[in-house]
């Protein structure tokens, strides 16, 4: 039987979110430090979520940010990115921040994993064929 929503979230997944919010902050100080400028985190619009929105020179970069215990496993963690969820929670964004829409788009992924430096994906997917 499916837990309530009402019931208090388990060990395991408060360990889960803490440890996903760490990787989102850890990758967007590798991101400063590369450079780029951090617009937005954890953005949440109807149809997904995007871990990151980060802008250097005129190209805006939506990063998926991929926390795992080793890092054997980043095929895994790419495989397992929902690109459909990404592009269309990017185009929610764009709409709500137009001023951004007429440079360069990219979908970005970084890996991190303990006790290895994270693992900048550029230009892991486009957006062509799919929406």
């Amino acid at each position: 039987m499916p837990r309530s929503p009402s019931k208090p979230k388990s060990e395991y997944r408060k360990f889960a979110e803490g440890a996903g919010r760490r990787g989102e902050t850890l990758a967007a100080l590798y991101l400063m430090a590369q450079g780029y400028r951090v617009l937005a985190r954890r953005v949440k619009t109807p149809v997904g979520e995007i871990d990151l929105v980060v802008r250097r020179g005129g190209t805006v970069v939506f990063v998926e940010v991929k926390t795992r215990s080793f890092s054997h496993q980043e095929a895994d963690a790419l495989a397992a990115v929902n690109r459909r969820r990404i592009v269309r929670a990017a185009q929610a964004w764009l709409i709500r921040n137009p001023r951004y829409a007429g440079g360069g788009l990219r979908f970005d992924v970084i890996f991190l994993a303990p006790f290895a430096w994270p693992r900048h994906i550029v230009s892991a997917f486009d957006a062509t064929g799919i929406a």
